[in-house]
């Protein structure tokens, strides 16, 4: 389902369930339908991010000599 998604798409699709949330006004049915599908939804989201992270390589320069790091959070 997700995996044709892209970031943004899944983004605002994951925004537009936290707004029908938000209204209360669904079934309990639906409300754990929906829930359920904006877990499923944060969840690729997190994987595209976590799969981006690897991808950054971070430039910086160190006695006129140009470095290359992986990119890390905890950095």
């Amino acid at each position: 389902m997700e995996e044709n998604k892209s970031f943004e798409e899944a983004i605002k699709e994951l925004e537009q369930i936290v707004v029908k949330l938000e209204k209360g006004d669904m079934s309990l049915d639906k409300s754990v339908e929906e829930f359920q599908k904006g877990v499923h939804l944060a969840n690729y989201c997190n994987t595209i991010l976590k799969e981006a992270e690897k991808k950054i390589v971070l430039i910086t320069e160190n006695n006129g000599e140009i470095e290359e790091n992986n990119f890390s959070c905890e950095e």
